[in-house]
């Protein structure tokens, strides 16, 4: 066999243009880089493989709801319950049975690149989506527990594709029309569940970098409202804004650093 240049060898990988065959043959070439770029591909292969196992076993939730004949299923998940500021989103999601993303898992441990790029590709094949917001205000009312139950509610709601059963993450709702099953982890069994993890994650942060513009010096951007080191540090200077907590312990003990602020919204 003729050795090519190792320099076409490494465009090859890149585009994903190597077969099999062609490794077969390339595992007799002793040069180095050559060696180096086999180590690259066999590692590739192994993490498609781990990926690909992973996201079976994400499906098995699914499948068993499809043998007892459930048609439409519906993921729920939630971001935003611990934060100071801002609301708690909800999304739900029904994926085609043919729906396919390896990597797909809780939007906690994706980075946002990945996270944007998983939220088109969901929207784009889901059969239906569904967003619930509920905000601040409503939060400080009736408490981030029910709100967090309110925005499910509503993202369910907001599904153009009724469901025939439900899988929602750690919580359970009463009230529903269809069978449905509180799944502990569930952004990290179910590949419905990752999926609106992921919708509600990307809606709610996206929300936060527009409150950002608003209010910059509490870093928004960044912390999404949850109470960092600089977030804190500004609280007690600047006091709260229209889209805190207020009944959340942390903001109301920086709130009483700053004389004369009342928990009230501004």
């Amino acid at each position: 066999m003729k050795k090519q240049p190792i320099s076409k060898l490494q465009s090859l990988f890149r585009q994903g243009l190597i077969t099999e065959e062609l490794v077969s043959e390339l595992r007799l070439d002793e040069r180095k880089g050559v060696q180096n770029l086999i180590k690259g591909y066999e590692k590739q292969k192994r993490k498609e493989m781990e990926l690909e196992v992973k996201y079976n076993e994400m499906c098995q939730i699914e499948n068993r709801a499809r043998s007892l004949g459930k048609q439409y299923i519906a993921g729920v998940d939630e971001a935003g319950r611990g934060p100071l500021a801002g609301p708690v989103v909800a999304a739900a999601v029904i994926l085609p049975l043919d729906f396919k993303l390896l990597g797909l898992n809780d939007s906690k441990q994706l980075n946002e690149v990945t996270r944007e790029k998983y939220y088109k590709i969901i929207i784009e094949k889901a059969i239906s989506y569904g967003v619930g917001i509920v905000d601040n205000r409503k939060i400080d009312e009736i408490n981030i527990f029910e709100a967090t139950k309110l925005a499910m509610t509503e993202a369910i709601k907001n599904l153009h594709v009724s469901p025939d059963h439900v899988l929602i993450d750690a919580v359970n709702l009463k009230n529903l029309t269809y069978t449905y099953e509180s799944i502990i982890k569930g952004d990290a069994k179910s590949v419905s569940i990752a999926a609106a993890s992921i919708i509600a994650k990307v809606t709610r942060d996206r929300i936060m970098k527009e409150i950002h513009r608003e209010y910059p010096e509490y870093d928004f951007a960044s912390n999404m409202g949850y109470g960092t080191k600089i977030h804190m540090e500004k609280l007690k200077e600047f006091g709260a804004t229209p889209f805190h907590r207020y009944t959340f312990g942390p903001v109301r003990n920086a709130l009483n650093v700053k004389e004369g602020v009342t928990a009230e919204y501004k």
